[in-house]
């Protein structure tokens, strides 16, 4: 039994309660742009979680709303609503991340910025990758995640896109990564449940 189940004293049994009690997790895709990876890194964070039994799990893709500028004038802002609805939906996230220059995606950051109360009061896993394994994105997300309290774990699968990505565009993660997944969710699941509390 790891730290967190014991922490939280969580058995395998109370894990997987299976039906309308499972917490439902948003597998966040933090890129829009042409050619993105992140559906890639997304299908395959997805496919292991699903695996656990713990949690219904949902691929939320930014891509698929309409969510302008926010605040630009004449914008279409449609998606904004389906986009609150999505995510308030959610009792915890997992965010793929890519790093942009040092830093989180602008789409991310957007879309982030156009709610608030849906945030609040979850928890969340971060996926990342870049040249660095997009470890300097992920600390400009953490104190984001912050400020509209989500709580972020600790464990933090790091993608290298020289070792995890053939050409810089197959995903072909190191076997090593599926457990860093696996014990990323171990905390994201217990915090998650825990943080519902919360909000009742």
């Amino acid at each position: 039994m790891s730290f967190m189940k014991k922490l939280f004293g969580l058995n395998s049994n109370e894990e997987q309660t299976g039906g309308n009690d499972m917490m439902k997790i948003g597998i966040v895709l933090g890129s829009t742009r042409e050619g993105r990876v992140s559906p890639q890194v997304g299908a395959w964070v997805k496919e292991l979680a699903d695996k656990r039994g713990d949690a219904n799990y949902t691929i939320i893709d930014i891509a698929d709303f309409k969510l302008p500028l926010l605040g630009e004038a004449e914008g279409d802002a449609s998606g904004a609503a389906a986009w609150s609805e999505i995510i308030a939906k959610q009792d915890g996230f997992v965010f793929i991340v890519q790093e942009y220059n040092h830093s989180i995606t602008g789409a991310l950051k957007n879309a982030l910025d156009y709610l608030r109360e849906e945030w609040n009061n979850k928890a969340a896993g971060i996926v990342s990758y870049g040249s660095v394994g997009g470890a300097r994105a992920t600390e400009h997300l953490r104190g984001i995640l912050s400020e509209l309290l989500v709580a972020h774990v600790r464990v933090h699968p790091a993608l290298s896109l020289f070792t995890d990505f053939e050409n810089g565009t197959d995903f072909k993660p190191a076997a090593v990564q599926a457990d860093s997944v696996n014990q990323m969710l171990d905390q994201v699941i217990p915090w998650t449940k825990a943080l519902s509390t919360i909000r009742k």
